[in-house]
């Protein structure tokens, strides 16, 4: 591939540091948007028409600053494992690749700091070393980034104790703006709102601050159900018992459970499941929260074990849509928000209208110190037009969704869309970072 701006690029930031040969630019154009029906056919097409992969701060300054004065659009991208297409340039240009900034830059007791390419499979791993752990983290962990997360998810295993990235599970970030002379903007408190679940719309990390916590023994353990309601009312009670120290509690709907090919043989054919992950010394009380409602502590894995063989984390986010998909392409999912006490009668609902067609798995996390039960159910596709059926539904009977099936950004419930379209204006006055993934009203000019 020759691009006009290729030469001046390489000189730059280097020869080893653009990438132009078209399979690697197609690769590193895409993410996981395949997940989604709806949105592979109309992104697997598009591509970048270069990749720079800048190992310094300095250098990410550089190249916003010719792509500025260029008019080149740049989209952000860590390790590419988000599923709405936010690392997929809709508009061509530049694909800026942050993994090479990788550096650990700084461990307290209580945080740690580094560049937004440090995949947070190993910050957790050096972490644990150390007597420290992450607080949340999303079931890609081992290849997702820092930055990846916190410009692209939301919550994951940790939550269910440390709520999602808006409960101060990020301190600080540093951001650089697109214009001729990139701006470095050190970023903390209500500020975060404008760049956390952004897309890199309205400025490029390059730098975290996050907190961490002490290092727990984590007992991994499978409670089975005859029936799914069964299975919530556990992993409910589990969720609020405060007695508990826990990273992860995951009902699953059978047959979900038998998409699980590396753990389906330990687990009861036709039970519904809850994934967990306990503090060590934990087994007596689970054990009598199950028999409370009718269930069996089932497959466990001792804490010695952790991180030695597959986890139940690997089951359960969104890496339970991948195993369902593994089993059956036809699959896809949703990501919905239940009431956090009338959850069961909405789950009811669903299944009286959908049955199979929709198939439940929950995840009980802390969203503003509320134990709620988010989800991400798992749909048999067959139409466009019916799975927003689907969705009008789910919203009918008071299920919100957050849109897995579109690239642009939606109204959160916290005013941050009004705070990144602000930062935009401010940050990106051309509008080059990823365009397309923000609704930007048109009335939103540089001129007053």
């Amino acid at each position: 591939m020759t691009v006009d701006w290729a030469k001046e690029m390489r000189e730059l930031v280097g020869e080893d540091r653009l990438v132009l040969h078209p399979d690697q630019v197609g690769k590193l154009s895409k993410d996981y948007y395949w997940y989604s029906p709806v949105l592979e056919p109309l992104l697997r097409d598009k591509r970048a028409d270069g990749v720079v992969v800048p190992d310094s701060e300095e250098q990410v300054a550089q190249v916003l600053a010719f792509a500025c004065r260029n008019g080149i659009p740049v989209t952000a991208r860590g390790a590419g494992t988000g599923n709405y297409g936010q690392a997929v340039p809709l508009e061509g240009g530049i694909v800026l690749d942050l993994s090479k900034l990788d550096r650990v830059l700084r461990i307290t007791d209580g945080y740690a700091r580094v560049q937004a390419g440090v995949r947070l499979g190993a910050l957790e791993k050096r972490l644990r070393e150390q007597g420290k752990e992450l607080r949340i983290y999303p079931s890609t962990f081992m290849k997702a980034t820092v930055g990846g997360f916190v410009c692209g998810g939301s919550g994951g295993i940790g939550s269910i104790t440390w709520g999602n990235l808006w409960d101060g599970n990020v301190l600080e970030a540093v951001v650089y703006t697109m214009e001729e002379t990139p701006r470095r903007l050190v970023v903390g408190g209500s500020e975060l709102a404008a760049y956390i679940h952004n897309y890199g719309t309205s400025g490029v990390l390059t730098e975290l601050t996050i907190p961490i916590s002490d290092r727990v023994q984590w007992r991994q353990t499978v409670a089975q159900f005859d029936d799914f309601e069964s299975a919530c009312r556990f992993a409910f009670a589990v969720a609020t018992d405060d007695s508990i120290r826990k990273r992860l509690v995951s009902p699953v709907e059978w047959p979900i459970p038998s998409f699980f090919k590396p753990i389906a043989k330990k687990l009861e054919p036709g039970s519904s499941a809850v994934l967990m992950e306990t503090e060590e010394g934990s087994e007596e009380a689970l054990a009598a929260h199950a028999a409370s409602f009718g269930g069996r502590i089932g497959y466990v894995i001792p804490s010695d074990q952790y991180r030695k063989v597959i986890g139940l984390s690997d089951f359960t986010w969104n890496h339970t849509t991948l195993w369902a998909l593994k089993a059956d392409s036809s699959l896809t999912y949703l990501q919905a928000g239940f009431h956090p006490a009338d959850f069961l009668r909405q789950i009811a609902q669903i299944k009286a209208v959908f049955g199979d067609e929709v198939l439940m798995h929950l995840e009980f996390m802390r969203s503003a110190g509320t134990v709620v039960p988010a989800a991400l159910p798992i749909v048999r596709y067959t139409t466009r037009e019916r799975l927003y059926e689907i969705i009008a539904f789910f919203r009918a009977i008071g299920v919100g969704i957050n849109d897995p099936h579109t690239w642009t950004l939606e109204p959160g419930g916290r005013g941050e869309l009004e705070a990144m379209l602000a930062a935009k204006r401010a940050n990106d006055p051309r509008g080059l970072l990823n365009p397309g993934k923000i609704r930007v009203p048109s009335a939103m000019t540089t001129e007053e």
